[in-house]
């Protein structure tokens, strides 16, 4: 019984890296094949095959990251690969994030109906405002680099000097947390502003509502359908991102147990569900990629239909 709980972690994160290839690796081929066949990709697609290959990223380099570090923790690994290994993962995450964050604003300044100014002027220029708001997230991100390679210095630098079992694991420890917390306050950002359009979106939709009972229309149109669809699309990026988020701060106050494998492991496969999760979710939430993954899924139960015979007597 101990096994099979101390086992489980790591076949729920293997699972979720499966999926979450497979998942993230459709996106990319059905727009790049559209892309291919029409000769021209909308802002959507460029910014869903922008986030489906970053969470590709996220997914392979958390897999090295666990062989390196979880299933080989004796491992001395030089400080030149270690900053490496993180820098990539820390990059391709926050890119996750922010494309996430991105197509949410992008469908709110599409679907959205206010006579502010502001936001008309804004609503006309969302080109614009997705690559500023990128822009933006390059400058936090080179900030969050550089407070992330001065922490790895301290740390190689302290652990150089304290060459014991003991003083080492406290240091790794120490700049865990310190790693950890800092990236949770930059990752609160995105998350914010995805918390903002989701509640701009909700005010947008109870206008619309109004407007049609005070016309006495259908109870529901086309504008009302485009609202609930991204309403849906940012309530699951918003559940799937706090528990990202989530499982972050619990590993601040849980570093001392870190040394325990499985409880390592819970909290990758649970930051891993995030990017896994969203990937299906904007399958499902976009005609073009649903239809296609339809298809596949009755061609793959075809295939299966015509293998059976074959397989018997």
């Amino acid at each position: 019984m101990g096994f099979v709980i101390q086992s489980m972690p790591a076949v729920i994160l293997s699972v979720e890296l499966i999926i979450g290839n497979l998942g993230n690796g459709f996106i990319v081929v059905v727009n790049c094949m559209d892309w291919i066949r029409r000769r021209k990709i909308s802002s959507v697609e460029q910014i869903l095959i922008a986030l489906a290959i970053s969470r590709i990223g996220v997914l392979w380099f958390a897999l090295l990251s666990w062989w390196i570090f979880v299933l080989y923790p004796a491992l001395s690994v030089p400080g030149k690969i270690f900053r490496m290994v993180y820098i990539f993962l820390r990059v391709c995450n926050h890119f996750g994030a922010w494309f996430a964050t991105c197509l949410g604003i992008f469908y709110f300044l599409k679907i959205a109906n206010f006579s502010n100014s502001v936001f008309l002027y804004l609503k006309w220029r969302v080109k614009k405002v997705v690559s500023v708001t990128l822009l933006v997230s390059l400058v936090l991100l080179l900030i969050n680099l550089a407070l992330m390679n001065t922490y790895i210095d301290v740390w190689i630098d302290g652990s150089e000097r304290n060459t014991s079992y003991n003083s080492s694991s406290r240091n790794y420890v120490s700049f865990y947390k310190v790693v950890l917390f800092t990236n949770s306050m930059f990752m609160f950002v995105p998350f914010s502003v995805s918390l903002a359009t989701f509640i701009l979106l909700i005010i947008s939709l109870r206008k619309h509502l109004k407007k049609m009972q005070h016309n006495a229309k259908g109870s529901r149109d086309a504008s009302t359908t485009a609202h609930v669809k991204a309403l849906q699309s940012v309530i699951a990026f918003l559940l799937l991102y706090a528990t990202f988020c989530l499982s972050f701060l619990l590993q601040v106050w849980t570093t001392e147990l870190m040394e325990k494998s499985p409880i390592i492991l819970f909290f990758w496969a649970t930051k891993i569900s995030f990017p896994v999760g969203h990937s299906y979710i904007l399958i499902l939430g976009n005609c073009k990629l649903r239809q296609a993954f339809l298809s596949v899924l009755c061609w793959l139960r075809c295939r299966s239909k015509d293998v059976r015979p074959e397989s018997g007597p």
